[in-house]
């Protein structure tokens, strides 16, 4: 109650004497806070850009970056580091460890070659950076000398020259397989030498002729090939129509010797047909000679008599014989007298005279 009746009865308060205008001044200048100035945070802000960008791009900065294909070695104090790293970026101490990217796939040059990545640090230690000047560019003109110099200009310019990149290559190869094993060599391309005009045109002529041979003796082969695949078809065709005659033959004669065993079976068939014939025929006959045989008895020949007596138109009966008769039957039965009982036939030729 005691603070509320404060509030309700205020006090007296003496009058304070106003301050003077130097001290409001002081006053109202206070210190600005810090990052407030626009100035030093921009000179700092540039001084870092500056601080990064020479870091990146500087040969003695930190970051750096190592391309694809290449691999990354370095060097410190002059010695060179067993460190190789891959492609990316990496980070080194500036200006003490120098970096250097070493190029690992073919390179597509007067002789294309590749360095291996495992001997990357053999290669360098003992041969540097341009090791591919020492065993590879200044090799091959010392190679090429030695092969111009062992051989005549028609044999380097026309003769041997397609075996120059091969020869080269091996060459060059073996010497770094021995001293450098860590280089591959893929080829090697050789141009032409350079020659006078007229010496190259001499061999130009020359090289024309040689194609011309070359071509000359590839229509030769060609012809020989054609020549053997015509004498091939012949050969095929006339073994073919042969071996169509010997079919041809072949079923001539089979069918010969199906007619001829045909005509066997038919000749044996027709023989034992009429051999049964000629047996039936004879026993036929055998028959019939017994038969009559058994038949020739006198009751049957007077039975024969009477019947053939029977079939005459003419028959003449008394005692004298006739004189003359002319008759124009084929038989004349006769009655001779006193013999009445007994009657003679004969069988005379038609139209014969017979005299008694």
């Amino acid at each position: 109650m005691s603070d509320v009746t404060a509030e309700s009865t205020p006090r007296q308060r003496l009058p304070t004497p106003s301050p003077s205008l130097s001290q409001q001044q002081f006053r109202g200048r206070q210190p600005p806070p810090p990052g407030s100035d626009p100035l030093a945070l921009g000179v700092v802000i540039f001084i870092a850009v500056c601080f990064l960008l020479v870091s990146i791009s500087a040969p003695s900065s930190i970051l750096h970056q190592v391309p694809e294909g290449h691999v990354g070695v370095y060097w410190r104090g002059g010695a060179l580091l067993k460190t190789i790293t891959t492609p990316g970026y990496h980070l080194k101490l500036p200006f003490i460890t120098q970096f250097e990217p070493i190029q690992v796939t073919l390179q597509t040059d007067q002789v294309v070659n590749r360095l291996n990545k495992d001997f990357v640090y053999e290669t360098l230690l003992n041969y540097g950076v341009h090791y591919d000047k020492t065993w590879i560019y200044d090799k091959i003109h010392h190679e090429i000398n030695q092969f111009c110099s062992a051989h005549s200009l028609q044999q380097v310019y026309i003769d041997m020259f397609d075996q120059i990149d091969e020869t080269m290559k091996e060459a060059i190869q073996r010497d770094c397989t021995r001293y450098a094993p860590g280089i591959e060599i893929i080829s090697v391309r050789v141009t032409k030498p350079n020659i006078p005009v007229s010496i190259r045109r001499n061999f130009e002529l020359m090289e024309e002729e040689r194609t011309k041979a070359l071509i000359a003796i590839e229509r030769q082969k060609v012809a020989e090939k054609e020549a053997e695949t015509q004498k091939k078809i012949a050969l095929s065709e006339a073994e073919k129509n042969a071996l169509v005659s010997k079919i041809l033959m072949q079923q001539m004669l089979t069918e010969k010797d199906s007619s001829k065993r045909q005509q066997q079976i038919d000749n044996e068939m027709f023989l034992a047909r009429e051999r049964a014939l000629a047996d039936a025929n004879y026993y036929r006959i055998t028959k019939e000679a017994e038969a009559n045989k058994l038949k020739l008895t006198p009751e049957y020949l007077e039975l024969r008599f009477i019947e053939s007596i029977a079939n005459n138109t003419k028959i003449f009966f008394g005692e004298k014989v006739l004189q003359s008769l002319h008759t124009s039957s084929s038989f004349v039965y006769l009655v001779s007298p006193g013999l009445s009982d007994r009657l003679f036939f004969c069988r005379f030729r038609t139209s014969s005279w017979i005299k008694g």
